[in-house]
């Protein structure tokens, strides 16, 4: 299971990373669990399951004390996100992000409660006892798709003990991609989905800074799929092809190390849209699509001493913004092909069945397509 690029039919304008992953940007590490428990028949509340979560930490030291600038986009509401009117807010993130299944959430949510409050005891103790200002509560961040056609949705299996299997073994290094954590169980245009991860670097003279993006793909109709400008959908479908169903969703989290403060990383977000755009999405209605975005450049904190770099905004903003949205739309299409090319063929719940997207058949295609049009175009 090759990802994209190394098929040899994908390319992009701006360079990847060394890993071609979110963790290219500097300090940010992946962590995930993976529920695969149960065969064949539904029961309610017991299984099978086909779930997980995926944890994405901006940095290794406190990150309630040690806040990180951010911001979250909705290109479509149709989700059950947790966080995100705090972030639009107050424009920073005091949790790591999980991702996760549909009913997960709020036991997700409480896990990252949990473990902010071990290591922030003074949390909820009050302004003046504390010492501290604006220590009332904590706000975790938690993005869904629904993973209920392979899983059992009601069991609601991932809890506080997944969630600290997947900060225990986050890492900095390469990230696994297809059915692994909150993408255990998703499905992407008719085809087996789940994570993808990818990068881009500016050149040095857009400043050199990289952008890293992760998905967990959910998403589209089969015959909406589009690879490398070729609409393989059309030509490809899969072996238990469903009737349109464009239900679904997409997360979508960016991380960048360009000193941007939350309104310029909202603007950067917007650019996702055409990134998943350029994979074929129609952006349908009862699609859940949302992105959250974060730098690593400097952190917000309460307490000057303990400033981590000069706290300024980019500069000569429109000079690079363009290179900037770039590398989203790249890293966010390769992303999504990323999370198809890396997945397999899974057997859910009642014998439901997502496959594995045929990548020879899809190189086949992609060949004959550009074969014919430079024959036409000749």
């Amino acid at each position: 299971m090759p990802r994209i690029r190394e098929t040899g039919i994908y390319s992009s304008v701006l360079p990847p990373g060394r890993l071609n992953a979110i963790t290219d940007v500097a300090g940010v590490a992946v962590g995930y669990y993976t529920l695969i428990q149960g065969e064949g028949e539904w029961r309610p509340g017991q299984g099978p399951f086909r779930t997980g979560v995926t944890v994405i930490v901006p940095h290794g030291g406190n990150l309630y004390e040690e806040k990180v600038p951010a911001a979250v986009y909705t290109i479509n509401g149709f989700g059950k996100v947790m966080g995100f009117e705090q972030v639009r807010e107050l424009g920073n993130l005091e949790t790591p992000i999980a991702l996760t299944g549909t009913l997960n959430v709020p036991r997700v949510a409480d896990a990252l409660i949990s473990l902010a409050l071990e290591q922030n005891p003074y949390i909820g103790v009050g302004f003046a006892e504390s010492g501290r200002q604006g220590y009332a509560s904590v706000n975790p961040v938690v993005g869904e798709t629904n993973d209920g056609y392979l899983s059992d949705l009601q069991g609601r299996p991932v809890g506080e003990a997944e969630v600290r299997a997947a900060l225990a073994g986050a890492s900095a290094g390469p990230v696994a991609e297809g059915v692994v954590g909150a993408g255990a169980g998703t499905s992407c245009y008719g085809w087996k989905g789940g994570i993808g991860t990818a990068s881009r670097v500016l050149t040095p003279e857009q400043g050199g800074f990289t952008v890293g993006v992760l998905v967990q793909s959910n998403f589209g109709d089969s015959r909406e799929l589009v690879v490398c400008g070729v609409p393989v959908g059309r030509h490809l479908r899969p072996p238990q092809d469903q009737p349109r169903t464009p239900a679904g969703s997409i997360m979508m989290v960016l991380a960048t190390d360009a000193p941007l403060d939350g309104r310029q990383l909202e603007r950067m977000s917007h650019r996702a849209a055409f990134g998943l755009a350029r994979t074929g999405s129609n952006g349908h209605a009862s699609s859940g699509d949302f992105v959250i975005a974060f730098s690593t450049a400097y952190w917000i904190v309460d307490r000057p001493e303990k400033l981590s770099a000069e706290r300024v905004a980019l500069a000569n903003e429109q000079r690079i913004f363009s290179a900037l949205g770039l590398a989203v739309i790249e890293a966010i299409e390769e992303a999504v092909y990323n999370s198809l090319f890396m997945a397999y063929t899974v057997v859910g719940r009642d014998g439901n069945t997502r496959y594995g997207l045929p990548v020879e058949e899809v190189v086949e295609l992609a060949g004959r397509f550009y074969s014919d049009f430079k024959v036409r175009g000749s």
